[in-house]
């Protein structure tokens, strides 16, 4: 089996009952979904519990009677929501595969929620791996905020274009250098990235603004959704997005990350997985 740093493996021993320190060690694939608002954010923090991974290593933990860490896909903001994150462990546990969404469920508090639980390859690595990322940002466009959306989605009381919107989405869509759409702490070696789509469509009161891609950049995706927004309201012209992108400078960018409350991480889809089925798309 491949060994990645941050990762570390069970110790081996016998624990808690469902645990045999001879059988094989499995890799498991875990689909998450949770409500973000009160965590600080997907990845584990030192000393901070109140992390997702922070959350799903206890459960882990407590499952299984041995130290268990995830290793997660994506690492989302704090306050971001998710419906189809996901992460591995590795165990060597004679837990059922099928059973481990239920067994952890009982370990986490309700808003976070194991979805699905499968078996994949030992060297399969989820930020190693060829994906697609589905995002969606929830904009509640109506004067006065509905109280049953507070917390997933960001109020807006301006009448938004969305033609003009999609309008600058298409700037956007493709390989591009995002250095103009991602915060200016990032620490990535290239802000080059691919967009693979990017709609905005209204139902009703509610805009959503819908983003794939093969991977993006920190804050990229709220960054967006705000430059979006201005160009909505008439603050930004459509062809004003392509001048920031081409400067390649946050600083030249006026408009602000959108609140986190509004995003949500609704799929990630694997190449390497012949079979990606979720609940949600």
């Amino acid at each position: 089996m491949k060994s990645y740093p941050g990762h570390h493996h069970a110790r081996e021993g016998t624990g808690k009952a469902g645990m045999s320190s001879g059988s094989s060690t499995r890799r498991i694939l875990i689909r998450t979904a949770y409500d973000g608002t009160d965590y600080h954010g997907f990845a584990r923090l030192k000393d901070d519990p109140l992390t997702i991974e922070g959350m799903i290593d206890k459960a882990l933990t407590d499952l299984l009677g041995k130290e268990t860490e995830v290793i997660g896909t994506s690492r989302t903001d704090s306050g971001v929501h998710a419906l189809g994150n996901a992460a591995v462990f590795d165990t060597n546990s004679n837990v059922p595969t099928e059973n481990f969404p239920s067994a952890l469920n009982t370990k986490l508090p309700e808003d976070i929620r194991i979805r699905e639980a499968r078996e994949v390859p030992a060297d399969f690595h989820p930020r190693h791996t060829d994906t697609i990322k589905t995002y969606r940002y929830h904009i509640d466009n109506e004067q006065i905020a509905d109280p049953l959306k507070a917390r997933y989605s960001m109020l807006c009381g301006y009448e938004l274009d969305i033609g003009k919107m999609n309008e600058a989405a298409k700037i956007l869509t493709g390989e591009h250098d995002f250095k103009s759409f991602c915060s200016v702490h990032t620490q990535a070696l290239t802000t080059v990235r691919k967009v693979t789509n990017l709609e905005i469509t209204r139902e009703g009161v509610s805009v959503f603004i819908t983003v794939k891609g093969t991977g993006f950049l920190y804050n990229m995706v709220r960054i967006i959704a705000g430059t979006l927004i201005d160009v909505g309201r008439g603050r930004l012209a459509p062809e004003a997005v392509a001048d920031i992108l081409y400067s390649k400078d946050r600083t030249k960018n006026p408009s602000p990350t959108a609140k986190a409350r509004g995003l949500t991480l609704v799929d990630i889809r694997f190449s390497e997985l012949e079979d990606n089925d979720v609940s949600d798309r």
